[in-house]
């Protein structure tokens, strides 16, 4: 198919518009083939037109200037290092858009935005910044659904319209992010590697270090300093299903902590319109990624607790009860009230367990964009609530009567669950009195607007 048949089928009067790509790497190949696809006459500018053999087909291939005089809207498709080219350039690029779409090694490699820098090597052109966020591999593939928004600034707004309007045609849907000084945090966009993920997944690392270390300690330790007893093979399953139950439940704690201290915070000052500590905004931030982590977590918990019937030292200790027995000639009676502990123990952890699941299902965007603000703010305040309540209660009775007993406390250190049930602890406490009538009722009045007046105020009123 000729170019002029290609463009005739786009329809649109701003698709006929040819565009030019200066770069035949990968990331001008893909945005080529891309541009073709949408039924945009597409030429390419490279310094060895005959050896670019790759490129599409349909699309043709110039030098440098014979590219540009065909096309007003370039794509710079070449890293900062070989701009080198296009300050003899600068005449052929006088009044064209020139949308860089460059990324760095580095956050911050250079001291200004790689845009910028090109303004200022080609005063000529009308530099706009975009594309960058998106991978040549969604390009060529078409896997937009990840990478779907693309980031646009520069300093001419028509300028600015016309790349976006090219971004649409793609499938793409493009922010303004406005002038060209927004270049440099739209190119260290693409750098960021999981950046709301790090507070959670540090307090997730720290909390399960330190876990590790102290069951290691009661559970290990102890039992070969007192009795001479080897039970280190309690390191693969016993330990981390110690680990996991009680991380989780810190976790999940964590993501309702935030909401009570800001609910205490508002009482205090009596208004919502002071900002909140720059701690406990970012803390607010990264909640979902919490949870997320928080319910990693408890599936490991549950997945180990499904195995623990089959080892081997549980199989055995088994047996060793069932022989004891018949040497005894003596039979265990049922035990009413610990089969209820079991019984409850387990129901408790499976309800837990179940609206964990929920919540996690309601975070994800598919699911969250289907519900309304009041039926998710439900689902993930009022029923995470009750799940973390849930949770608490089954790690509650799984303790049972043990913190009464003295032989628990191993070199007088408490149980690794009590550790756990602090911080959750904490938590239902103090949500308890916020949803009390009174406090509750205050807590409303001022998230919708009402504030209380500082008494100095109300002596001049």
């Amino acid at each position: 198919m000729e170019i002029s048949e290609m463009a005739a089928v786009g329809g649109n009067e701003h698709k006929q518009e040819t565009i030019c790509i200066l770069g035949t790497g990968d990331f001008g190949h893909s945005l080529g083939m891309r541009l073709l696809k949408s039924g945009y006459p597409v030429v390419f500018g490279s310094r060895s037109p005959q050896e670019s053999s790759l490129l599409p087909s349909c699309a043709q291939i110039f030098t440098h200037t014979e590219a540009l005089k065909k096309a007003k809207i370039i794509f710079l498709a070449v890293h900062r290092e070989n701009y080198d080219f296009l300050p003899a350039l600068s005449s052929f690029l006088d009044g064209k858009v020139l949308v860089d779409v460059s990324n760095n090694l580095r956050k911050n490699q250079y001291p200004e935005s790689n845009a910028q820098y090109l303004s200022k090597l080609v005063p000529k052109a009308i530099v706009v910044k975009g594309f960058n966020t998106v991978s040549a591999w969604a390009l060529q593939s078409g896997s937009l659904d990840a990478n779907k928004q693309v980031f646009i600034c520069g300093d001419d707004s028509k300028s600015k319209q016309q790349v976006m309007d090219v971004a649409r045609s793609l499938g793409l849907t493009p922010l303004d992010q406005g002038s060209l000084l927004a270049a440099e945090e739209v190119e260290n966009y693409p750098l960021q590697l999981f950046p709301m993920w790090r507070l959670p997944l540090t307090i997730a690392f720290g909390l399960t270090v330190f876990f590790f270390f102290y069951c290691v300690v009661i559970d290990i330790i102890h039992p070969y300093v007192t009795t001479n007893t080897d039970v280190s093979y309690k390191l693969a399953i016993s330990v981390p299903n110690r680990i996991f139950p009680n991380v989780s439940l810190i976790l999940l704690s964590l993501v309702y902590l935030p909401g009570v201290i800001a609910a205490f915070l508002q009482l205090n000052r009596g208004t919502k319109y002071e900002r909140f500590p720059s701690w406990l905004d970012r803390w607010m931030l990264c909640r979902k990624q919490l949870g997320l982590v928080a319910l990693a977590f408890a599936f490991l918990h549950v997945l180990y607790t499904f195995i623990l019937p089959t080892r081997y030292s549980v199989r055995w200790r088994w047996m060793h009860s069932m022989i004891e027995e018949s040497k005894k000639n003596k039979t265990m009676e049922l035990n009413k009230v610990q089969s209820w502990r079991v019984d409850v123990y387990f129901a408790l952890g499976m309800m837990g367990f179940g609206l964990y699941v929920l919540l996690g299902i309601t975070s994800l965007p598919s699911v969250s964009n289907v519900v309304n603000w009041r039926e998710f703010r439900f689902v993930q305040s009022k029923l995470g609530h009750v799940t973390l309540l849930l949770c608490t209660a089954h790690t509650a009775v799984y303790g049972w009567d043990r913190f009464l007993q003295s032989k628990r406390y191993k070199w007088k250190l408490p149980q690794a669950y009590m550790l756990g049930m602090v911080i959750p602890c904490i938590v239902l406490v103090l949500k308890l009195i916020l949803i009390t009538p009174c406090v509750d009722r205050i807590v409303t009045k001022i998230r919708q607007g009402w504030e209380r007046k500082p008494k100095h105020k109300q002596a001049l009123v």
